[in-house]
């Protein structure tokens, strides 16, 4: 069938997290990593494409976003969803407002909205300001993130520079009276020519409110969260058959590997306590610099696979910028991500079928070096984390993509545990 909705996401677990929560709905969802090259064939009501355009430079960032909505158009798809990270992550030159304002242009859209909140996950928004539990953004610890800190909790102000048309606010009074009252501040707005629309959010209600009045926009943009609802809404107005098939987990071996690059507080806290699991070993950029992978890689031979070890270069702020610094910010991200790349197509040559992999930049890089172009979209794990199916160099595999953030500190664990019961 032809696309209810066509997706691009700006990152790899960006892209399994919106998966991974459309398929609460029971429609099987399809995932697609990179811009697919052959014409679209095959296609499932719910496509998703994913990207690694987070930090690129904007024009890159741009060019892949409208390559990736071309092929989602010439799939049927009349809808389209522009997922970016629940923190809301960029430079102060984009990615997220010249991409939006990029895909607008080429589907005839006058306007959009931006709700990245994810109450479940503790990420809500009101009056225009994005809050990361009880802390607003710039006062989380996303203010040390290595590639987009985040120095500003508001989000029209840090839209703002990265458009050329207006931006708005639909405060939390709209929302909370309903979709009439949401619909009618909209038009309002788009009336003033308000192109660019921050909606406030605080609550899982809210979601559904806005996703009520907004289903039927040519774009919506947003973390995963707001795209929640819309299934179930396809499926009242008649768009969207709701007996499709869901994903069939393939029989896999024991053997796995976790994989972490991400230095967020909570992968941190996730290393710290699986590392007294399972056997561990970290992986320092200068030192990789400086002598290469063999070690690891060395390290990797000698470990029963069954036992699910973990390779992490998470680190605190000041290890991190004490990397950079010696490196450059690019370069100390780099040789991380070639290193797990590396490591990681040695554990499946090892016989690994399980594999985590913790890290929006280390997920793009793990999936790219094993070759894997499609996946299907399995049990959730934890809010906005899948386990999804997928075939590298012939093998069946079963592969966890997570944003640093997602996850309580027993994640590792459970992803194991959760794939098991599954």
């Amino acid at each position: 069938m032809k696309p209810v909705l066509g997706c691009i996401a700006d990152d790899f677990t960006g892209a399994t997290d919106l998966a991974g929560l459309l398929s609460r709905s029971g429609v099987a969802v399809r995932l697609r990593l990179g811009v697919p090259s052959t014409p679209p064939t095959d296609t499932s009501a719910f496509e998703v494409i994913a990207l690694k355009c987070r930090t690129a430079p904007v024009d890159e960032a741009v060019a892949e976003c409208r390559a990736a909505l071309a092929w989602l158009k010439a799939a049927g798809a009349e809808r389209f969803f522009w997922k970016y990270c629940s923190t809301f992550d960029c430079t102060p030159e984009g990615n997220i407002g010249p991409v939006a304002e990029a895909l607008m242009a080429d589907i005839g859209a006058k306007q959009t909205i931006y709700c990245p909140a994810f109450p479940e996950n503790g990420r809500s928004i009101y009056m225009g300001n994005l809050f990361v539990g009880q802390q607003p953004l710039a006062e989380s610890p996303m203010k040390d993130h290595p590639l987009t800190p985040m120095t500003d909790s508001n989000l029209m102000r840090l839209l703002t520079p990265q458009v050329t048309k207006p931006v708005g606010l639909a405060a939390q009074r709209a929302v909370a009276k309903g979709t009439e009252m949401l619909r009618s501040e909209l038009a309002a707005l788009r009336d003033e020519k308000v192109a660019h629309v921050v909606v406030d959010a605080v609550a899982d209600a809210d979601l559904s409110t806005i996703a009520e009045a907004c289903w039927d926009m040519k774009l919506m943009t947003g973390g995963s969260a707001i795209a929640m609802p819309l299934p179930s809404i396809y499926v009242k107005h008649g768009l969207l058959p709701s007996n499709a098939p869901a994903a069939v987990k393939p029989n896999l071996p024991d053997e796995a590997v976790i994989l972490s690059g991400s230095c967020s507080k909570m992968t941190r806290a996730q290393v710290a306590a699986y590392s007294l699991l399972a056997p561990s070993f970290r992986l320092d950029p200068i030192e990789l610099a400086e002598h290469g992978v063999g070690a690891a890689l060395r390290w990797l031979a000698d470990q029963d696979l069954t036992t699910a070890p973990l390779i992490y270069a998470s680190a605190e702020p000041d290890q991190v910028r004490a990397a950079q610094d010696a490196l450059g910010v690019a370069r100390a991200g780099a040789i991380v991500e070639e290193a797990l790349a590396e490591l990681v197509i040695a554990a499946r040559n090892q016989g690994a079928r399980r594999i985590i992999a913790a890290g929006g930049e280390t997920s793009g890089a793990i999936a790219l070096a094993l070759g894997i172009s499609d996946l299907a979209i399995g049990a959730e794990i934890a809010p906005g984390v899948p386990w999804c199916y997928a075939v590298s160099d012939g093998h069946d595999i079963a592969i966890a993509l997570k944003s640093g953030n997602f996850g309580t500190e027993t994640f590792f664990a459970d992803a194991l545990n959760a794939l098991e019961q599954s």
